[in-house]
């Protein structure tokens, strides 16, 4: 059989009109780069090849000049309650056991969990607020650390959210919809931007052990999906326990060198592998198979603590000295921030207390308070909060009324979509500043409604994206992070 025309019946439909467009998009990119020095100057040794990014940003990226480089994302998932935490409401105490009045409630959804019960009792929070630093902001006595750092973030307080219940709340939180199959936050910046790192990911998970005797809700790997993007833009998770990522040691009896040129054979059938299918997978294994080779050497170093100085690992607490910790999470953030990664997400679980609220959130704020504070107060002294935006946050917020029985040291709250409370600091946002407001039950916004398609456009905005323009056709849609309906950047807490 003729081999052009075994290579012809080998393709699919889309394999040939890729493959068309490709090439043509190759041939045209060439003569525009030969024109225009597109590619840079001749090298003047012949022999040395150019250093290329493993991870390089898009044509055109950032579209202005960022406010921050890189984005570390704190995620409580679970759904933290704003009113034992950020969003104190004193005249609640008056309110405490009377039913929520229909007028606040206004027919809104509830979930299946608690429209069975027959009164909605109001549930007052049963921690004491004080006004901190100079910005004078009301924390909950739970955050004692947080407290220190109020003058570095800005507070939102009228965060909202499209969906109820977790699963779809998380897959909107971090992917900007409620249906699945989306790629995530971190993987568009990663697709986008790349990273300034030739030895690590562009996209790092880190999802931290969970010792709250409370139930917790699971991680679903959507939240760091690649969606419809290359899967070389999909988060690497880096485990708590053990090899921080299996299979990159070389197995026994094969040195680096022999590994090295497997490798470069492996890439070069690959390649051919490409120029005939042009599989945009083919180079993502090119990509990750290199990565691999790389973070032999990266990652020992990356996660070895103990090279930091004694004041560094006091400062995140006793905590940090336990592997996959929560407080040791948040330092191989910033280990990771400092080596070049663009994204790291770290997802704490634990923060969905429908019952025994008041111990389980002491718990949940006992693992992530002084850590969370460390983290900025050590990005700040060695002059990367400037350029690093951090974000803190849950995918909805907790109902004012107890959901089951109601006494004065115990309640449950329930799922609460319509207001909660997050915060930034860091690159790009004004610090210590209050944002939006709620009614006197924390029930509805009342002043400056953030969605969270706003505050992803405003995320993308400090990262130096206009999140209008940065689409991927899909399923016959210019796909956005932000969504298909109008989102808006919020230009009030941006310095």
């Amino acid at each position: 059989m003729d081999p052009l025309f075994q290579h012809k019946l080998l393709q699919t439909r889309r394999q040939f009109f890729g493959t068309t467009g490709l090439r043509l998009g190759g041939l045209a990119l060439g003569l525009m780069g030969a024109r225009s020095g597109l590619f840079g100057a001749t090298s003047a040794n012949p022999q040395a090849a150019p250093i290329t990014k493993i991870h390089p940003a898009l044509a055109g990226f950032p579209n202005f000049a960022p406010k921050a480089k890189r984005l570390i994302y704190l995620h409580m998932n679970g759904a933290p309650s704003q009113l034992d935490l950020f969003d104190y409401k004193p005249r609640l105490a008056e309110q405490f056991d009377k039913d929520l009045p229909d007028s606040i409630r206004n027919g809104q959804r509830i979930t299946t969990m608690t429209s069975g019960q027959t009164r909605f009792p109001v549930a007052p929070s049963m921690f004491k607020f004080a006004q901190h630093g100079k910005c004078g902001t009301w924390v909950s006595e739970l955050l004692p650390k947080t407290a220190e750092i109020v003058d570095e973030i800005a507070l939102i307080k009228s965060v909202n959210t499209s969906a109820i219940n977790h699963d779809p709340a998380c897959t909107f939180v971090m992917t900007g919809s409620e249906i699945p199959g989306k790629a995530s936050l971190g993987s568009w910046l990663s697709y986008g931007l790349g990273s300034e790192s030739n030895d690590l990911p562009a996209f790092v998970v880190l999802t931290p052990n969970w010792s709250s005797k409370a139930n917790a809700q699971a991680l679903f790997t959507r939240m760091w999906s690649s969606g419809f993007l290359a899967t070389r833009y999909t988060g690497v998770a880096l485990r708590a326990v053990g090899d921080p990522v299996l299979y990159i040691d070389n197995p026994a009896g094969v040195n680096l060198n022999d590994r090295r040129t497997m490798l470069d054979a492996l890439n070069q059938l690959n390649e051919l592998n490409y120029q005939r299918f042009s599989d945009p997978e083919t180079q993502t294994r090119i990509a990750q198979y290199e990565m691999a080779f790389r973070m032999q050497s990266s990652v020992p170093d990356l996660t070895n603590l103990e090279t930091e100085d004694a004041a560094t690992l006091e400062l995140y607490g006793p905590d940090v000295k336990k592997p996959g910790s929560f407080a040791a999470s948040a330092l191989l953030a910033r280990r990771l921030a400092e080596r070049g990664v663009r994204v790291v997400q770290i997802l704490h679980r634990g923060w969905d207390q429908h019952s025994n609220l008041p111990s389980e959130i002491r718990a949940q704020c006992g693992d992530v308070d002084q850590a969370t504070a460390a983290l900025i107060k050590d990005l700040k002294q060695r002059g990367m909060l400037e350029d690093t935006l951090v974000v803190w946050g849950g995918e909805f917020g907790r109902t004012v009324y107890s959901q089951g029985k109601l006494t004065k040291d115990n309640y449950g709250r329930d799922h609460h979509p319509r207001n909660f409370c997050m915060w930034m600091a860091g690159g790009g946002v004004k610090p210590g500043i209050v944002y939006g407001e709620t009614d006197d039950f924390s029930y509805n916004v009342v002043e400056n409604p953030v969605h969270l398609n706003d505050l992803n456009a405003t995320i993308l905005q400090c990262m130096g994206i206009d999140h209008l323009r940065f689409t991927y056709k899909f399923q016959g849609l210019d796909q956005r992070l932000t969504g298909v309906e109008p989102a808006k950047v919020v230009k009030d807490i941006l310095a």
